[in-house]
């Protein structure tokens, strides 16, 4: 979907002060409000379109992500009513000799979230933010120190991230959001999990994945071999005759089950490594083998 670039709406260039962007909104609100406009359907869109962009670039927070994000990235984390939620333009309307009310009850819809023009006890708005991790710490969890901004203060506060937790996981932290109005209560902060790979790991759901090449004599007679785990090395046998591509499940050995006590599995990959380049005498026992049917 194609969304409606918001300086554009009002004539503005990003990085416009507040003080631009109020009044360009004013100038564009009084030419297309429906009292001046009545009837006029193509004027009626295009206040809608105004009070929108307003509502968004009037608000730090909202701003800042649609800076950021870009329209189309914005709108895949606002609504249409996170959006209007804070918004009032009573004030502004009321000093131009406009109402209000009336108008944003027929326009918007009765049963919409519109813009606000009564000081009613209101929720405030949540926040998202992606907080990155590396493969360890999502392993095995860890204490994390994020920085955001709620209006014009810088706040700090520690993150526990819990063992196991997934990439694209949400960390809810309640009452850090966008202040409340009227009385109404804070918002809350969700925390986007974003996940590092790792050079040895693959993880599958809370399962890990590890390659290990053995060698053809190996995979033929069988052997031992070490491989990585998230505790560290372990030792394990392998059957003669593995075959190339056969998966040996560690029970237990995976990603821990976010808020349980178990855990997945680790599984060792088995790969064969065939020589590039054989010496005479590799080539000659090869040949005399092959010559008995193996």
């Amino acid at each position: 979907m194609d969304y409606k670039d918001y300086y554009q709406v009002l004539g503005l260039k990003k990085g416009s002060s507040p003080e631009e962007i109020k009044r360009s909104y004013r100038k564009h609100a009084v030419k297309y409000h429906p009292d001046k406009n009545q009837g006029n359907k193509e004027a009626e869109e295009k206040f809608k379109e105004i009070n929108e962009a307003y509502a968004v670039l009037s608000d730090p927070q909202k701003k800042a992500q649609y800076d950021q994000f870009g329209s189309t990235g914005f709108h895949q984390r606002y609504s249409q009513e996170d959006i209007f939620k804070g918004f009032d333009v009573g004030d502004l309307f009321k000093d131009a000799g406009f109402g209000t009310e009336d108008i944003f009850s027929r326009i918007f819809g009765g049963g919409q979230q519109r813009p606000r023009t009564r000081n009613r006890k209101q929720r405030g708005e949540d926040f998202t933010m992606e907080l990155q991790v590396t493969f360890s710490e999502s392993a095995h969890g860890a204490e994390k120190r994020v920085a955001f901004m709620r209006g014009d203060d810088r706040e700090e506060l520690s993150v526990k991230i819990p063992a196991g937790v997934a990439n694209e996981a949400k960390l809810r932290i309640a009452g850090k959001g966008g202040s409340g109005t009227g009385g109404g209560p804070a918002g809350d902060l969700y925390l986007i999990i974003k996940t590092g790979t790792d050079p040895v790991f693959t993880r599958e759901d809370d399962n890990i994945i590890v390659a290990c090449d053995i060698r053809f004599t190996e995979a033929a007679l069988g052997t031992s071999l070490e491989v990585p785990t998230l505790e560290g090395g372990k030792r394990i046998k392998i059957a003669a005759g593995i075959q190339s591509g056969t998966k040996i499940r560690l029970k237990g050995f995976g990603f821990p089950h976010m808020g349980k006590a178990t855990r997945g599995d680790l599984y060792v990959k088995v790969g064969i490594k065939v020589p590039e380049q054989l010496t005479d005498a590799q080539k000659k026992l090869l040949l005399e083998l092959s010559g008995t049917g193996m």
